[in-house]
Formats: C-alpha cells, sequence, structure tokens
C-alpha cells in the first residue's frame, strides 16, 4: 500500500461552469433561491479547504417550499407522462454536457475517485434515459368483471409531494433515482441532501431550474431544503408529504419510519449494509480479488454495497488471504481527483474516529489485523480524513462484525463444509443489502440464488457486492429497510394505485350475486 500526493485538478473550473462561484443560498423553489440565516458550511475531506456556504432552510422557507411545490403539482400532474419524459430527457442531456465538471465537484466535496464521480452523474444520465422510456408505459391491468356488461381496469396516478433525503456517500445519484421516476409519474419534489455534501444538492438544483424555466414550467416541480436533522423532521412530519424516501443508517431510517407511519405516511428506506462475498473451492481466484478488493475499498469503504466481509472456505482460505494482502499492498493513497489513486479520503474526521474504533474493538474481541490500519498524516493530508484500507481475520459473531462500519475494514470469515454453511453466516447478520458468491459451480450458484439462499435484496454471482446497474430494482431487506429504487417496476411506489369498474348495461347487478331489489 502506497501514498500518493497531487493537489485538487480544476477544481475552481468545475465551481464555475456550475455557476457555484458566489452561490451561498441552500433554499429553492427551481429560480427562485431564499436568503435564509444560518449558513451550513462546507469542507472538503479532499484538503480540508472551504468550498463554500449555504443557507440552511428555516421553516417560514420550508412553508414557501410546500406552497410552489403542492401548487405546480396541480398542473405538472395533468401533463401527459411522455411530455413529461421531454422535460426528464432535456435534464438527462444537461447532465451529459456537465458530466465533467458535476462529477469533479462529487469527488471533491465527497472524497470518491474522479472516476467514480463520474461515474455517478452517469447513473444519473442512465436513469433519466430510463425514466423516459418507463414515460409510456405506466401501465395498469385490465380483469374479467363476474357482472355481465362491466369491464374492470387499474391505473396509477400521481402521489404528490415526494420528499428525499439523501446520504453523502452518493451526493447525486440516489437523488435522481428518486427524482427522476417521481417527475415521470406526475410528483414533485423536495430534496434535503446530507449536510455534508449540500453544494452537490445545489448545483443539480440549478442544472433542473434551468431546463423547467426553459420550458416555462412553474417554480416547484423541484425544490431543495438544506439543514440537518431538524430540517429533515419538515417533511417526515409533514401531512402533505405522502411519500418520504430516505437513504442513510439503519438508526436514522427507524426514527423516519416510524415518523412518517404515525401519521400513515409512506416510506421508502435505502439504509445499512453487511455485505459479504462467498469465496468457494471452484471460485477463479483472480475474479475473486478484483471484486473483493474494489468492493471493500472503493469510495473508501463508504458505500451501503461496499464489501465487508470475505467468507472463504478452508481449503483456499490461506490462498485467497495471501491474494488480498498482497493487492492492498498495490493500493495508492491520496487525492481522489488524480485518477492515479485507488483510494481517496474519509468524509471527515468522525468517519476516521469510527473506523479506529473498530480495529480497536475487532482486537479486542480476538481478531487478528492482517493488513494494519492507521491515519495518513504529512504533505497532502492535511485533513486529517485518509486512512489505509485495513482487513482482519475475525469472527461472524463478534459484535463489530454485526454492525456496519463505513470506512475500508475488510473481514476475513473461514467456513469448512459445503457453501450451506457459508450462507448461512452471510445471512447471519441484521442487514440484508447486497451479497455475492465466487464459484464456477453450477449447483452452487444456484443454492445461493434459491428460496434458502442470500436472504438479500441484492444476489450476484461472480461479481462483487458494489456496482448496480438502474436497470434493477435497488434495496435490500431486514434492517436495510425493505425499499426498491431506480429500476423494474421501482416506479409503483411513486403512484397510488386505483382500480375502476365500468358498467355499461342499463342493469345495476351486485358483486357476489347479491340481490337489493327496491
Amino acid at each position: 500500500m502506497s501514498v500518493a500526493i497531487s493537489t485538487s485538478f480544476g477544481i475552481d473550473k468545475a465551481l464555475e461552469q456550475l455557476e457555484l462561484k458566489d452561490i451561498n443560498y441552500g433554499t429553492s423553489t427551481g429560480s427562485n433561491w431564499m436568503p435564509g440565516t444560518d449558513q451550513l458550511s462546507s469542507y472538503s475531506p479532499v484538503d480540508g479547504e472551504l468550498i463554500g456556504k449555504v443557507t440552511t432552510t428555516t421553516k417560514e422557507e420550508y412553508e414557501q417550499v410546500m406552497k410552489a411545490a403542492t401548487d405546480a403539482f396541480t398542473s405538472w400532474r395533468v401533463m401527459p407522462a411522455p411530455k413529461r419524459g421531454e422535460i426528464v430527457r432535456q435534464f438527462g442531456e444537461e447532465l451529459r454536457r456537465l458530466k465533467e465538471p458535476l462529477g469533479k465537484l462529487v469527488s471533491y466535496e465527497m472524497g470518491k475517485s474522479y472516476q467514480e464521480g463520474l461515474g455517478e452523474v452517469q447513473e444519473m444520465i442512465d436513469i433519466c434515459d430510463f425514466a423516459v422510456g418507463l414515460s409510456r408505459q405506466l401501465h395498469g391491468l385490465t380483469m374479467h368483471s363476474e357482472r355481465e356488461g362491466h369491464r374492470m381496469y387499474e391505473q396509477y396516478h400521481p402521489l404528490g409531494v415526494v420528499g428525499i433525503i439523501s446520504a453523502f456517500n452518493f451526493p447525486v445519484a440516489v437523488w435522481s433515482w428518486n427524482t427522476a421516476l417521481a417527475w415521470i409519474c406526475g410528483d414533485v419534489t423536495v430534496w434535503k441532501p446530507s449536510e455534508k455534501t449540500p453544494l452537490c444538492g445545489v448545483a443539480c438544483q440549478k442544472i433542473a431550474a434551468r431546463v423547467f424555466a426553459e420550458n416555462g414550467l412553474p417554480e416547484g416541480i423541484s425544490c431543495l431544503i438544506n439543514g440537518d436533522y431538524r430540517v429533515g423532521e419538515f417533511m417526515t412530519k409533514d401531512k402533505r408529504v405522502p411519500l418520504v424516501s430516505a437513504t442513510g443508517s439503519t438508526r436514522m431510517g427507524k426514527i423516519v419510519a416510524a415518523t412518517v407511519a404515525e401519521r400513515l405516511g409512506r416510506s421508502l428506506l435505502e439504509l445499512g449494509g453487511n455485505n459479504a462475498i462467498i469465496v468457494t473451492p471452484d471460485a477463479d481466484i483472480k475474479m475473486t480479488i478484483i471484486g473483493a478488493v474494489f468492493g471493500a475499498v472503493g469510495t473508501c469503504g463508504q458505500r451501503c454495497t461496499s464489501t465487508r466481509r470475505l467468507i472463504i472456505h478452508e481449503d483456499i482460505y490461506d490462498q485467497v488471504k495471501k491474494a488480498v494482502v498482497d493487492a492492498y499492498g498495490q493500493l495508492r493513497i491520496g487525492n481522489p481527483l488524480d485518477q492515479n489513486n485507488h483510494v481517496g479520503p474519509l468524509i471527515d474526521t468522525d468517519a476516521v474516529a469510527m473506523y479506529n474504533q473498530a480495529l480497536s474493538k475487532v482486537v479486542e474481541e480476538g481478531g487478528k489485523l492482517v493488513v494494519e490500519g492507521g491515519v495518513l498524516q504529512g504533505q497532502g493530508y492535511e485533513s486529517g480524513c485518509y486512512v489505509k484500507p485495513a482487513i482482519a481475520e475475525a469472527s461472524n459473531s463478534f459484535e463489530i462484525v454485526q454492525h456496519e462500519t463505513f470506512a475500508p475494514v475488510l473481514y476475513l470469515i473461514k467456513y469448512s463444509g459445503d457453501v450451506t454453511n457459508a450462507i448461512d453466516i452471510q445471512n447471519g447478520v441484521v442487514q440484508g443489502l447486497s451479497s455475492a458468491i465466487m464459484t464456477n459451480n453450477l449447483r452452487e450458484a444456484e443454492r445461493f440464488l434459491s428460496h434458502a439462499g442470500s436472504d438479500c435484496g441484492i444476489a450476484n454471482v461472480n461479481i462483487g457486492t458494489s456496482g448496480a446497474e438502474i436497470g434493477g430494482a435497488f434495496g435490500g431487506e431486514k434492517e436495510t429497510g425493505g425499499g426498491r429504487e431506480s429500476g423494474s417496476d421501482a416506479w409503483k411506489i411513486y403512484m397510488r394505485r386505483q382500480t375502476n369498474t365500468i358498467n355499461y348495461t342499463t342493469d345495476l347487478p351486485l358483486a357476489q350475486g347479491i340481490k337489493f331489489d327496491l
């Protein structure tokens, strides 16, 4: 493992292209930005520098946002879905034009590699393309009625205002997964980005607002609010927001779920992951190492789909351990805008403290560090957020292994016997997001994917746990929250279902043959 020091590459130009050089507002209904009072500062974990400040949303400003959103919904919902799709198509084209500067901002404000930042913007473009096609496919079903001369069918209608609470680790993509589908469905959106990455939110809002304004559409279709959890509570407690989509920790998700459920609203939750790769004796070791290492250290271990556990059969345990350790020795840690580097910083020093606590805890519980961790210091690491990816031999029963540590800490766990034992270990955590098996044995692969196999929302064969495509529904089970975003039929959560029956006769027969003669 080596370190690589470099400076930030072209971030000033990127901020200028995104019209963020002089921004200091954080609340918007589109083109209208509100002055606010208190300020939220955004410091880059890359170099510790202040990128900019935005104002936090007051209760009074939130009410202005909600008025604009609810007013806009009345006209947006009646626009034909294919025409809403045309607006989303234009938004996707703007993202294509600004992919490079927005990718750089994501990298600089969040800390992930520039390639991952570009990849996140590409996810936004992809979901726009998906949504445009979907705009002509918001289909229901037709059913045969038991009553002669009757027709039954079901259709979907827009919900209204969709509240979106996103996390710092994917500061733009997760918003777009939600908002592109919500817009297609005829909903309007109010977004509270993470207080750790507010400028990414402002940049996206400015892009969207420009598209809506150029098409003569009203304020309020895309709204932005900023602040900490108290601003998020404006939405979770608001009966005018029928759906709240929240991404973050399991602890946060439980609070959101309880608050929204108390008013009988809907929650779409994407919460913690404790993801594992099972490595069987029939695995391709080279593929395994690529998948495991990227899964463990990509985004500095701050993906909800990051690989936390490597469950290895005892017959190949030493071979796999040596290969992973050797691969870690080749990692380059440094400024994520330098494409020679593999690993950037953690989001802030609080995350560094969590990382250090996890390493201490695994040793206290009887684990062994096979790749030592540590915080990097010196020139280029002044932010205090750069750490070394670490590997520890551990047991799945360790308390620290049972919890998600949002940092590059990988646990090696040995299993014996057949693949059933490995699946039991993998499923033996409270989270259920992403999972993978590395094997060339068809029976093992099918067993892993069967009803008695992985209990996660995502189950992969011969690829890692990280890196989902937008075409499939994304989400997990158990304490991951049960939500589904992005592809497949995830659009249905953003709409209300209605069953319709039409009687085209001159009689009024009742269902189930009931007689009611007057």
